[in-house]
């Protein structure tokens, strides 16, 4: 329990700032999940039909996109519910459109494992071309749809 603490700590204001947004936003998100339509968080996206490749990004904004994933990662190991891909992916989205920075996320399905009925699904979310969240396992999934925004 106190290493966790001594990490925070050990972090320079900018990146505790950027953690506890990250954290808040893992929370708010988790709620307004649960009370409102999925279709009507993303209603201000631009909706496509399969893979998306975002606006490119380069230099500072990428660099700060990137540290929003890192946020967003760590924040979501210390989330008493579970912080789920499409949670961060949320999160992470909403911290990026906030700033001005342009992405793209996707959600992907796959058939379940042998022997398992259903769907197994993935969402993970670019900035340009680089993974923000959700790399981790991505490419065992066929895009059904993708979010963007500039």
């Amino acid at each position: 329990m106190l290493r966790p603490l001594r990490q925070f700590v050990r972090l320079d204001r900018a990146r505790k700032r950027l953690f506890l947004e990250a954290w808040r936003q893992l929370a708010a998100v988790r709620v307004s999940l649960a009370v409102t339509p999925f279709r009507k968080l993303i209603a201000e996206l631009d909706r496509h039909p399969g893979s998306f490749e975002p606006l490119p990004v380069g230099g500072e904004a990428l660099a700060d996109a990137r540290c929003i994933g890192w946020a967003v990662a760590a924040a979501a190991r210390y989330t008493p519910w579970r912080s789920t891909c499409l949670l961060q992916v949320l999160a992470a989205q909403r911290m990026l459109a906030r700033r001005l920075l342009p992405g793209a996320f996707y959600i992907g399905a796959a058939s379940g494992e042998a022997g398992v009925v259903g769907l197994a699904a993935h969402a993970w979310l670019k900035c340009g071309d680089t993974f923000i969240t959700g790399e981790s396992g991505h490419e065992q999934y066929a895009v059904v749809s993708s979010f963007s925004w500039s």
